[in-house]
């Protein structure tokens, strides 16, 4: 049967703000083992209880008595602290995989390809487009661009426009520069099919895994941004693993799910064997893991044979 709240039954929010000692002190209360109060407090001092709060999470318990959360026995800062460490950094590593993939496909190929088919201002005609980009929607995406131009501070852009007075827009090799992730996904989306599948075959991928994977890397992109948690989280925007007949080593002989963070470090590991194969990515992020032994690797998707897998022994 369903309730209906009425305006009396709404849960009023009532906690009130702690100082950084307060809040220390209620962790310690509830469980928390620490060696030092004030290296807690110096802790909380520097990234917010909230945003802690998703590290230590899954180590609290509900006490049946009482009905208050605590934590599970024997629980550290310092297990606590080490995942959110872990996480900061396997983000900086996610983000300088995300930057070659980025530049190398949507701001160069995409661009070199698109204007030599269609000339530096082409973007500016829906016609070159895919017939499924709406009008609005297109319109959309040049009032944004425009906007990001006028607020630009870029030196290559306020030279370009003191030195071609009579062009009212930015050729597009230019304009690419002051586009969001966001933007270019977009325009890769909407590229005609023929041209999706030339930027795609370059990497040995269908036009649909392709665009797949950008939608992924695009919210990646954003969750890095905002420093958001990413080593155990399920990924809302799961990215399409290509078909077993034609692409096998995505499914044998290791298993791959497109649920956790290992099926993101997978395809940028695959990537990057195509755009900068001396980068060195893939021992950074194995030298990085071994520093965490004690980090679950299980809960960020990894396989217990993954290094098994054609994408990352070759």
């Amino acid at each position: 049967m369903w309730r209906v709240f009425l305006w009396g039954d709404r849960m009023k929010y009532t906690k009130p703000a702690l100082s950084f000692e307060q809040q220390a002190q209620l962790l310690i209360d509830r469980g928390l083992v620490v060696q030092e109060k004030a290296e807690l407090v110096r802790c909380l001092s520097i990234v917010n209880y909230y945003r802690l709060s998703a590290y230590w999470y899954p180590f609290k318990l509900i006490d049946p008595a009482s009905g208050v959360e605590r934590f599970a026995p024997n629980t550290t800062f310092e297990t606590i602290w080490q995942r959110y460490t872990f996480d900061r950094q396997l983000r900086l590593l996610i983000m300088d995989a995300l930057e070659r993939v980025e530049v190398a496909i949507l701001r160069t190929r995409m661009v070199e390809q698109f204007t030599l088919l269609h000339g530096p201002f082409g973007y500016r005609n829906l016609k070159n487009f895919s017939p499924k980009f709406a009008k609005l929607d297109h319109k959309r995406l040049l009032n944004e661009l425009d906007d990001s131009v006028k607020r630009s501070r870029e030196e290559f852009v306020s030279r370009f426009q003191r030195k071609y007075t009579s062009e009212p827009n930015l050729p597009l090799w230019i304009a690419v520069e002051v586009m969001t992730f966001g933007h270019l996904f977009t325009f890769y989306r909407n590229l005609n099919r023929a041209e999706q599948q030339t930027l795609a075959s370059a990497f040995n991928l269908y036009p649909p895994v392709l665009e797949s994977w950008l939608h992924t890397l695009n919210f990646i992109r954003n969750a890095c941004a905002h420093h958001s948690r990413l080593w155990n989280r399920i990924i809302p925007i799961r990215p399409q693993l290509p078909d077993q007949r034609h692409r096998p080593e995505w499914h044998f002989p290791v298993k791959f799910d497109n649920l956790h963070i290992f099926a993101v470090l997978t395809l940028l590991r695959y990537l990057l064997r195509f755009i900068d194969p001396q980068s060195g990515w893939q021992s950074r992020l194995e030298s990085f893991l071994a520093e965490y032994p004690e980090i679950p690797l299980n809960w960020m998707g990894f396989p217990t044979n993954w290094k098994d897998s054609p994408i990352w022994k070759s």
